[in-house]
């Protein structure tokens, strides 16, 4: 019975703090003047005034006139009086050894003997190619100028940095398999 003794002042405080809770707090309305009056007092303020508009810049115009200047793109060095000395044709038609790097293809051997000897190249494609003298390999109009058992010879035509051509020997060497 001390139990329950004991559990009636606490139920009590409870019920006690419960109700000081609630007071103050009334739902009709017109009780609540201080919230009426704060809202009254904020609609009643002035309206800040709004920042002014940022000044324009005018901007000045340029007009591009530079149509009897010299093209900035073209090669300033490129004699174009069409001088001597070795060109590559640009007509010429291409030859399917002129698509690959002249290191990156092969000599793998020699048919025939003498003049008429041709060479045999194969491409980065694996396929072998029959090659002659005037024939053309290589990225840089690399022209066959000779055909021998162990190597190719031809020239190839190289930019020479101021407009013109500079012909170039160069050598595809049998491969040692």
């Amino acid at each position: 019975m001390s139990k329950i003794l004991m559990r009636i002042p606490v139920l009590m405080l409870a019920a006690l703090a419960l109700a000081g809770c609630t007071r103050g707090i009334d739902s009709t309305p017109g009780n609540a003047p201080n919230l009426e009056k704060w809202v009254a007092d904020v609609k009643a303020r002035p309206a800040p005034a709004l920042d002014p508009l940022p000044v324009m810049q005018q901007f000045e115009t340029f007009e591009y006139a530079a149509q009897n200047l010299r093209d900035p793109f073209s090669n300033a060095f490129t004699d174009e009086s069409g001088g001597s000395g070795p060109r590559p044709d640009p007509n010429r038609p291409r030859q399917a050894l002129e698509q690959f790097p002249l290191d990156s293809l092969d000599m793998v051997g020699t048919i025939g003997t003498g003049p008429g000897m041709i060479g045999l190249v194969m491409a980065p494609d694996k396929v072998t190619y029959r090659v002659r003298p005037g024939a053309y390999m290589g990225q840089n109009d690399g022209r066959i100028t000779a055909i021998h058992e162990d190597r190719i010879e031809l020239v190839e035509l190289v930019p020479d940095g101021a407009g013109g051509w500079l012909e170039r020997p160069a050598t595809l060497a049998l491969e040692d398999q």
